[in-house]
């Protein structure tokens, strides 16, 4: 392989002074796609990687912009502007919307709004609360996870505690292992949920389909408890019934309250991965932390916070018909 040097026109909007690494396809190599091609002479990245920056335009050949799919043989020059691996940029400060309730110096309240990841994972590696957390509060770097204690899922509303020291971090994460942080959710389920009770039923990643959680086959499952408590009944307005459900955790598995009700029979509106209905005008599940209790890092003693839902859900709770 070789590389020469030479003038080449970069994707729009690239700053002059970022050079693209030249490539001449070496003698004797036979003519095939270009992702192919630059698969053997890349062979630090992958080749679905280098199908991304080609199809972004971050490859030319011959001075041209290139596909991935045109063909390349040996006397053909590629210009390549090597582009970060998405999960390098996991952890940069990126400015996300989110509302801020309160904070201290130890500790600060965050409403999640619905469709916002919370943490950067696969799939999902820009974007997230974490990026907003460090674009917002720079310090947050020092302190594992920005300080994140505890999650929610992407299209779930609503209050999380973030911690600004490590030492208010592992006072907080102690209170979850204690069970006495208290949390609040406010669900919609299909269905008439007649009286309150607990689900105490251990949840894992469901044997089946890796993207569901599972409490009748699970993989590692781990302890799980939910206490409920119906507090209106109404029906959608094609006449399926609904509950409006309030859901305290003693745990915090993934996706437990979706899974719990589910498993009672109730999946959550619009909740499509457990069962769920997008009715009424709900297009993602209905669940909101409506609460939050903890006890203050800092000394200052029991904290509460309350957030009323989005106005999404608040939209399908007034097109809900309720029982007087």
């Amino acid at each position: 392989m070789s590389h020469t040097e030479g003038p080449a026109a970069g994707p729009a909007g690239l700053a002059a002074d970022d050079e693209p690494q030249f490539i001449t396809v070496p003698p004797g190599t036979p003519a095939d796609r270009l992702d192919k091609v630059l698969a053997s002479l890349l062979d630090g990245h992958s080749r679905s990687r280098l199908q991304g920056w080609i199809e972004a335009g971050w490859v030319r050949v011959n001075g041209a912009p290139a596909k991935v799919r045109q063909i390349v043989g040996a006397g053909d020059v590629l210009a390549v502007w090597e582009q970060p691996a998405p999960e390098s940029l996991a952890f940069a400060p990126e400015p996300v919307d989110f509302a801020v309730v309160d904070e201290s110096p130890d500790w600060i309240v965050v409403n999640k709004p619905a469709g916002l990841v919370t943490h950067p994972g696969a799939g999902n590696w820009q974007g997230t609360l974490l990026n907003g957390l460090l674009h917002r509060y720079p310090e947050l770097s020092r302190v594992a996870r920005a300080g994140i204690v505890h999650r929610l899922d992407k299209d779930t509303s609503g209050l999380m505690v973030v911690a600004r020291t490590e030492l208010a971090q592992t006072h907080l994460v102690r209170q979850l292992q204690a069970r006495s942080m208290g949390r609040e959710y406010v669900a919609l389920a299909h269905g008439r949920l007649a009286a309150a009770g607990v689900v105490d039923r251990a949840i894992g990643r469901d044997a089946r389909v890796p993207v569901r959680m599972s409490v009748d086959r699970p993989i590692a499952p781990k302890p799980a408890v939910t206490h409920f408590a119906p507090q209106r009944h109404g029906s959608e307005p094609s006449g399926g019934p609904v509950t409006e459900v309030l859901c305290r955790l003693e745990t915090g598995r993934t996706h437990q309250i979706r899974v719990h009700l589910a498993s009672l029979g109730h999946p959550l509106l619009a909740d499509t991965l457990y069962g769920g209905r997008q009715v009424a005008g709900a297009v993602r599940q209905m669940l909101h932390a409506r609460a939050l209790h903890f006890d203050d890092p800092g000394g200052r003693g029991p904290v509460d916070f309350r957030a009323p839902p989005p106005g999404d859900m608040r939209q399908v709770q007034d097109t809900l018909l309720w029982n007087s």
